[in-house]
């Protein structure tokens, strides 16, 4: 006995394979999505690493420079401008008397924190005042010596 196919048979084949070729692609193009939203936020988080660093190793030098004055001076104040903003996300910044970052550990610190992304630098400084521990925004900071102690304060005041 011969069965003989006819031509419904073909059709549904034809549907068939339509459906399962644009499922496949709707899985292939969710998971290339996917990913490359994975590697934009892996490199949106380094790139507000490297910016707190950088902001945080200028604002060393300048703790260490209003050290140097305030050392022949009583009092002192230093505005400095920094970004606002670290890869569109705010970021404060600490001045803290004993880090506790590793490698750190018993040394005086800038701690800079974004608020919308994953990124804490630590940043040392060495000064002969004594640090009274304080935070401000990123932006204008000022940079104040008094009576051997230096703090920092939103530098917009």
């Amino acid at each position: 006995m011969i069965e003989r196919q006819t031509g419904r048979d073909r059709a549904v084949s034809i549907s068939l394979t339509h459906v399962l070729t644009i499922g496949i692609t709707t899985i292939l193009i969710a998971m290339l999505l996917t990913s490359a939203g994975t590697m934009l936020e892996t490199e949106k988080d380094r790139s507000a690493d490297s910016s707190l660093e950088t902001i945080g190793e200028r604002l060393a030098d300048e703790i260490g420079n209003v050290d140097q004055i305030g050392s022949q001076t009583d009092d002192v104040t230093v505005r400095t401008d920094h970004p606002r903003t670290v890869a569109n996300s705010r970021y404060t910044v600490e001045l803290l008397e004993d880090c506790n970052a590793p490698l750190l550990e018993g040394t005086d610190c800038v701690k800079l924190t974004a608020q919308d992304v994953d990124a804490t630098v630590h940043v040392p400084i060495k000064t002969a005042a004594t640090i009274d521990e304080s935070s401000t925004a990123g932006g204008t900071i000022a940079i104040v010596y008094e009576n051997g102690e230096i703090h920092i304060e939103d530098g917009n005041q």
